[in-house]
């Protein structure tokens, strides 16, 4: 039995069991099937678009950034230039990960089991090291504004370089809990994906067994709570600075530094929040496997990483340092092209 016949086979076995019926596509239940069996990959591969243009867009933006935040002295040395350039990068390779899976789908490159889990596996962790980075530069906003003659001794440089590489083991950790969890409970008579593909992977996990449907969506859940916390966070701060009148001027740099932040993690928490809707909904029977698809791809490879791609460019304007030092290397590279030409033609002239 081949990939997609043993993907139907689960998928009817699935929904038998669970006593499912076809709620939207009541009226072609063999179109159904059909897109089931024999998915139309020209559509789904439209979805790597968003997801190449984010990569390469992105990849500017984040090594201009990272590279003026590392060329810079003064900027290498405060705490909060620093969670920014691990958050950068841990989107940036998500980004790259992303997009190398997408390469692999498109041009039908066979990927290993092996391969594909360690892809799985890195995408996980990045994700993580990104979202505990964001709820890290909550924490430091919230000190240097709260406690402002004790921040230099609570989190100096020295603290947060090792709470950066703490993070990450813990995503890492995080990570490979949930894969062995995900691995030990797997059911041996399970199909593997024709691709490397975690929106169709997602899609599957939904009609593994019930322990695995539950961890799927505790993942999804513990990440949306994060997200709440330091939402929660930013909101108590606004309410402890409101009195001090930065808040009273639309245009303050603390009141576009707030908005900018909030547009930040809603970007990134309404895609979870999505998906957790189109899990539940599909679990319940009210939207059948091609709608819980192109949705899990469209959240997957749009939403997803369209803050991934926004965000250096938020922070390369936003920041007066960054852009100072953007500009300065910007006029030295003008400079340098620049110069040759006027001594060609003061030599002409003479």
């Amino acid at each position: 039995m081949n990939t997609t016949k043993c993907r139907a086979s689960v998928i009817s076995q699935s929904e038998r069991s669970l006593n499912l019926s076809w709620t939207i596509d009541d009226s072609f239940p063999h179109k159904e099937h059909e897109w089931i069996t024999n998915p139309p990959n020209m559509e789904l591969k439209l979805f790597f678009i968003p997801a190449a243009t984010c990569f390469i867009v992105a990849a500017f933006a984040t090594a201009a950034v990272l590279l003026t935040i590392l060329s810079t002295f003064s900027l290498r040395k405060e705490t909060r230039f620093i969670l920014m350039g691990n958050a950068l990068l841990s989107d940036l390779l998500y980004l790259f990960l992303n997009t190398t899976a997408g390469i692999c789908n498109v041009s039908s490159v066979k990927v290993s089991k092996e391969a594909c889990a360690l892809i799985l596996f890195f995408l996980s962790v990045t994700y993580g090291g990104g979202v505990l980075t964001t709820a890290l530069m909550v924490v430091d906003t919230y000190l240097a504004i709260l406690w402002p003659l004790r921040y230099s001794s609570i989190l100096p440089p020295s603290r947060t370089k090792k709470l950066i590489v703490f993070l990450w083991i813990t995503s890492s950790f995080s990570s490979a809990v949930m894969f062995l969890v995900l691995h030990f409970t797997r059911n041996p008579d399970t199909c593997h994906p024709d691709s490397c593909s975690l929106p169709l992977i997602f899609v599957m996990t939904l009609h593994a067994e019930s322990a695995i449907r539950l961890f799927h969506i505790l993942c999804i859940t513990a990440f949306l709570l994060c997200f709440s916390l330091i939402i929660c966070c930013y909101v108590f701060l606004c309410y402890k600075t409101r009195q001090s009148g930065v808040w009273k001027s639309v245009s303050s740099r603390a009141n576009i530094t707030f908005m900018m932040h909030h547009f930040i993690l809603f970007s990134y928490y309404l895609p979870l929040l999505l998906l957790l809707a189109e899990s539940v909904l599909y679990i319940n029977n009210t939207i059948g496997y091609r709608t819980s698809l192109l949705a899990t791809f469209t959240i997957c490879d749009v939403l997803i990483v369209l803050p991934k791609c926004i965000c250096p460019y938020l922070y390369g304007f936003r920041y007066r340092e960054i852009y100072r030092s953007l500009q300065l290397f910007h006029a030295f590279k003008l400079h340098i092209l620049v110069k040759p030409k006027n001594r060609l033609v003061l030599s002409r002239d003479t």
